[in-house]
């Protein structure tokens, strides 16, 4: 169920979401929630580990499950050149350990941009992105620039283009909630393009980004189509199911086989589900997170977008 509409469901909004963000940033609470009985399970539930050796171990069950795999190394607030060149290079470091595993082409790597220092110094978060490409094609895979709150989205694209002109692999992110993301999609939907298509969960002004979710779940069929119908490759990031049953049908309708598209979803979310898609013979590629940060990532995830506390709770009472 939607959270109400209208101004007082907007405010109520708004203090879910300082409450949430308040405890984020609470080393106290961090502590408990880090020392709760409970906590163990949910965190092994949605995120790999702390290091790069867990994330390994979760890859390795995943594509034995015949899954592909995205890892991202947990860290977005990054406001030092020094956590920036950690973050690279430890993404370096993870894709020659991936490729020794003989775990490439499956498994790729997912990068913000925010964590390579695009917040002080674009750059140098193109030099480290860079680095990271390199180090991704040497290892015979590739990489993925996570997209951001809006207020990135022009330096993100810009970033990505000129990636691409060495590693045209590269894939793109956009988010359906945003006005201006089928205008992106048209851009994007040629031949090559890797184009992962999500919802969206960052607090986003009405300006710029469809508030109802019926509205952001049209948006997101309308940039479906666009890519669907396109040259590119579509990687549609949802666990919806109506949008999932959508999926297929634009697949059958615009005669794609399983391997000019694919599915994305969060780990621990809906595995049943992925593996129902492995069966009928779709790519499912999982989203695997990991690293120190987790405690900062799942409270993020329910700050930007305060329904997903209730998505969480579901995800952690079902399997399906």
């Amino acid at each position: 169920m939607d959270a109400p509409r209208g101004p007082g469901g907007r405010y109520a909004r708004l203090m879910l979401r300082t409450v949430i963000l308040a405890a984020s940033r609470s080393s106290r609470i961090e502590r408990l929630v880090e020392t709760a009985p409970f906590s163990r399970d949910v965190v092994r539930r949605f995120v790999a580990g702390a290091q790069s050796a867990d994330a390994l171990r979760v890859t390795r069950e995943l594509v034995g499950d015949g899954r592909a795999v995205t890892l991202d190394n947990l860290g977005e607030d990054t406001v030092t050149p020094a956590q920036a060149t950690a973050t690279r290079d430890e993404y370096v470091t993870l894709l020659g350990m991936l490729a020794e595993a003989g775990l490439t082409p499956a498994a790729e790597v997912s990068v913000k941009l925010s964590a390579l220092g695009q917040s002080f110094d674009e750059q140098l978060a193109y030099d480290n992105a860079r680095a990271i490409c390199a180090a991704a094609d040497a290892a015979g895979t590739t990489v993925t620039l996570d997209m951001e709150d809006h207020t990135t989205t022009d330096s993100t694209l810009d970033i990505l283009t000129k990636l691409r002109k060495d590693f045209p692999s590269t894939g793109a992110v956009l988010q359906a909630y945003l006005r201006r993301t089928e205008s992106d999609c048209r851009d994007l939907a040629v031949a090559g393009s890797r184009v992962r298509l999500c919802k969206g969960a960052y607090s986003e002004p009405e300006s710029v980004a469809y508030q109802a979710a019926r509205e952001v779940d049209k948006s997101y069929v309308r940039c479906l189509n666009i890519l669907m119908s396109g040259d590119g490759y579509p990687m549609l990031a949802t666990h919806d199911p109506r949008l999932i049953a959508i999926g297929e049908d634009r697949a059958r309708w615009f005669d794609r086989g399983a391997d000019r598209f694919e599915f994305q979803m969060l780990y621990g979310i809906r595995p049943e589900e992925q593996a129902r898609l492995v069966g009928e013979g779709y790519t499912v590629r999982t989203y695997v997170p990991y690293g120190d940060d987790w405690y900062g990532y799942l409270m993020r995830r329910l700050a930007e977008r305060p329904a997903n506390l209730a998505f969480f709770a579901r995800a952690v009472a079902s399997r399906k």
